[in-house]
């Protein structure tokens, strides 16, 4: 795998160098847990558990989801503005290689998020109760959330010629995704058709899987599955529609 480890480690220095990143990755998530937990946490949900059993596992799958998107399609705005994908297609190193680092630095990026919200909403000021087999259970639905994000990250990223853009389509994407998937508030209350819309969203299965999980009842693992089933369906569609839009360069 021609030039992998030290794309990875290009990627990984050129993340923890961006400041402002590092902030809308880690701390901007973590205040909707802190502020919403403080208000809200410690009060019964609409089904069983508090609160904060259903807050912090759908602001977990909202965060590491748009740090996934946000960071691959930024990258490749400007891999294509510094004639990088150019310069990479003239070498032994394949774009797939440059991907496959990229993801790498995304995985890594959402376990280390998972691992810092989570210890946050299970802080004696929180409450959020967690088990052993919730928490391995959150791996595959992170790395599966993730691989989705990702490559519609890499769909927006081939679509957007400049990082206003790919700031207003990402936004465009995961605020509204946010509300109609039940990252913020529980979809059980909504209206039917809010309801319907969800199960087109991928974030919906993101947000089923890992709270089915870590929401302290009684895990449905068949619930689980068909979860993570949804999410590699949708990401084997985004790669579709990121290999067919995919441009070495902007083209006027």
């Amino acid at each position: 795998m021609t030039g992998f480890t030290p794309l990875v480690r290009a990627n990984f220095l050129a993340s923890t160098r961006n400041k402002t990143e590092i902030f809308f990755t880690f701390a901007f998530p973590l205040l909707f847990i802190v502020v919403f937990g403080l208000l809200f946490g410690s009060h019964d949900a609409s089904g069983e558990g508090k609160v904060i059993d259903q807050l912090a596992p759908g602001v977990m799958a909202w965060g590491t989801g748009n740090a996934a998107l946000f960071g691959i399609a930024y990258s490749l705005v400007k891999w294509r503005d510094s004639d990088l994908l150019r310069t990479i297609r003239r070498t032994p190193t394949s774009v797939l290689t440059m991907l496959r680092a990229r993801l790498t630095i995304v995985l890594g990026t959402a376990l280390a998020q998972a691992v810092l919200f989570l210890a946050v909403a299970a802080a004696p000021p929180f409450g959020l109760r967690l088990t052993t087999l919730g928490l391995v259970l959150t791996v595959p639905a992170l790395i599966c959330g993730s691989l989705v994000f990702f490559t519609l990250g890499v769909a927006v990223g081939n679509i957007c010629r400049t990082p206003d853009a790919v700031a207003a389509v990402a936004n465009c994407v995961m605020v509204p995704m946010a509300f109609l998937s039940g990252s913020f508030l529980p979809l059980d209350g909504s209206p039917g058709w809010l309801r319907t819309v969800s199960h087109l969203l991928p974030l919906r299965y993101m947000n089923r899987a890992i709270t089915g999980v870590l929401s302290g009842g009684a895990i449905d693992f068949v619930a689980w599955a068909l979860n993570l089933l949804a999410l590699v369906a949708f990401a084997l569609v985004f790669a579709a529609l990121a290999t067919r839009t995919y441009r070495w360069e902007n083209r006027s």
